[in-house]
């Protein structure tokens, strides 16, 4: 295991696989739901309610792909599109839209030609600005963790914390010790993306 500090105490690490309890602890220890969202998602979770493979719109190599979040609604996919082709060559980009209204719902989905350009992203792209705000940049999720719950069902990773539902685990709000077995610090992570050990199928 690795982490940031000199003891275990400040250390920090990275869910590798994902339930919807355990993301709703700084530490990754909790064993009942504390929030309507970890319930929502916890149902759905046991359920098998949500299926990442039954999206037809996530088409492309997850490999390649990094979601981009946080983005300003008035950011078009032609603005997105030209600051992040500053990385490396754009395979496929989508920018996810309200299905009623069609405006954006904040975030988006951008393929690389390869795979070092979409880490060359992931590294350089995370707390850019782009029309003025500071955009989060992860690993396409949706697609490589197992067990994935979206946030739309109470579930995914980060948040803000005026939400009241802070999701622990990932890139922005890693847990913090004490730790489990299944848990990574994040250049073991990277290095599992880059070797494809972390897959889209649902086990733990």
């Amino acid at each position: 295991m690795s982490g940031g500090g000199n003891n275990v105490v400040n250390k920090v690490f990275y869910a590798t696989s994902y339930h919807p309890i355990q993301a709703g602890s700084i530490d990754g220890t909790d064993v009942v739901p504390h929030d309507n969202g970890v319930r929502r998602a916890l149902l759905c979770y046991h359920a098998g309610l949500y299926d990442p493979s039954g999206d037809s719109k996530a088409v492309g190599d997850p490999y390649c792909t990094l979601f981009v979040g946080r983005l300003s609604h008035h950011t078009t996919e032609d603005t997105l599109r030209e600051m992040m082709s500053k990385y490396g060559r754009i395979k496929n980009l989508r920018l996810v839209r309200h299905i009623v209204t069609g405006s954006s719902r904040g975030y988006a989905f951008v393929e690389f030609e390869s795979e070092k350009d979409m880490l060359r992203a992931y590294e350089d792209a995370h707390h850019s600005l782009i029309d003025g705000r500071e955009i989060i940049v992860d690993y396409n999720r949706q697609q490589l963790m197992p067990g994935w719950i979206p946030r739309r069902l109470g579930g995914g990773l980060g948040g803000r914390k005026e939400s009241g539902q802070l999701r622990f685990g990932g890139r922005e709000r890693p847990f913090r010790a004490p730790l489990s077995h299944h848990l990574r610090g994040e250049k073991q992570v990277r290095r599992m993306i880059e070797r494809k050990d972390i897959i889209g199928k649902r086990v733990l």
